[in-house]
C-alpha cells in the first residue's frame, strides 16, 4: 500500500492506494470511518488488493489536513465531521470514482465499501450513477439525515446498484428497528439489495483496532460476504 493524491476542486486529496499483483478484477473505493484514514482502513485496502481488486481510500478530511483521530478521542471527531457537507462529500466521492475511471475501470466495474460514517456515504453513493456494487458497514443516519443529506431509510428505495448492508444488533446508535425499516425500503429499489444482521456484534465490529467492539466471527463472515458480493457483481 502507498499513498496517492487525487485532484479535487478544493485541492489534492490524499488516498491510500493498493494494487493487486495480477490483473485487477475491479476497482473499489473504500470510504473511511469517522476517525480518518486509520490503519484499519489501510488494511482494508490491502486485503481487497490481495483478493484481486484495485483499492483506493480517499481522505474525506483533506480540507482539514487529513487528521487521523484516536478511537478513544470522541471529542476531536465532531468538529472535523461538522466541516463535511453534502457538496464536499459528493465532490470527493466523484473524484475517487473518477480516479478509477482514469485507470480504465468502467462504471460497472467500480465498487464502494464504507465503514461507520463511510457506510452512510456509501449508501448515498449507491443512489447515484457510476457504481457497479456497494457495501455498507454499520452506517448511521437511518432515521435522521447527516451532512445535509436525507435519512438513509428515505433513500433506500432509490438505490441504483446492487447493495449489501452489515449491521450489529448491539449497536446502540443504529437500532434494529431502523435497520428493519431500511430493509423494507431497500427491498423496493430497482437494484437487488440485502441486509445482514449480526446478533452479537456492536458498532465497529469489523475493526480489529477496537478490542472492546471487535467481533472476529462477525467480521470474517461479513468480509467473506463482501468479497463474494463484489466478485459476483464487478467481475462478470
Amino acid at each position: 500500500m502507498n499513498t496517492i493524491e487525487i485532484p479535487t476542486a478544493d485541492g489534492p486529496m490524499p488516498a491510500f492506494s493498493a494494487t493487486p499483483d495480477g490483473p485487477s478484477r475491479g476497482g473499489i473505493v473504500v470510504i473511511q470511518e469517522a476517525f480518518g484514514l486509520t490503519e484499519h482502513i489501510g488494511r482494508v485496502t490491502e486485503r481487497l488488493a490481495a483478493e484481486g481488486f484495485r483499492a483506493i481510500a480517499p481522505a474525506l478530511f483533506h480540507r482539514d489536513g487529513s487528521p487521523v483521530i484516536a478511537y478513544d478521542d470522541m471529542e476531536s471527531i465532531y468538529p472535523v465531521m461538522q466541516t463535511l457537507s453534502a457538496g464536499t462529500i459528493t465532490m470527493d466521492v466523484d473524484a475517487a470514482l473518477g480516479q478509477l475511471g482514469d485507470e480504465g475501470f468502467a462504471p460497472g466495474r467500480r465498487g464502494m465499501v464504507g465503514f461507520c460514517m463511510g457506510g452512510s456515504v456509501t449508501l448515498i453513493a449507491a443512489t447515484r450513477p457510476g457504481l457497479g456494487a456497494a457495501v455498507t458497514y454499520y452506517g448511521g443516519g437511518l432515521a435522521t439525515g447527516r451532512f445535509g443529506m436525507d435519512p438513509l431509510i428515505g433513500l433506500g428505495s432509490k438505490i441504483r446498484c446492487p447493495w449489501n448492508g452489515h449491521y450489529g444488533d448491539l449497536d446502540q446508535g443504529i437500532p434494529v428497528e431502523e435497520v428493519e425499516q431500511l430493509r423494507v425500503a431497500a427491498a423496493s429499489a430497482s437494484a437487488p439489495t440485502e441486509i445482514f444482521r449480526y446478533a452479537n456484534a456492536d458498532h465497529g465490529f469489523n475493526c480489529e483496532d477496537r478490542p472492546a467492539v471487535f467481533n472476529a466471527e462477525a467480521a470474517q463472515i461479513a468480509w467473506d460476504r463482501t468479497i463474494g458480493f463484489f466478485t459476483a457483481n464487478l467481475t462478470s
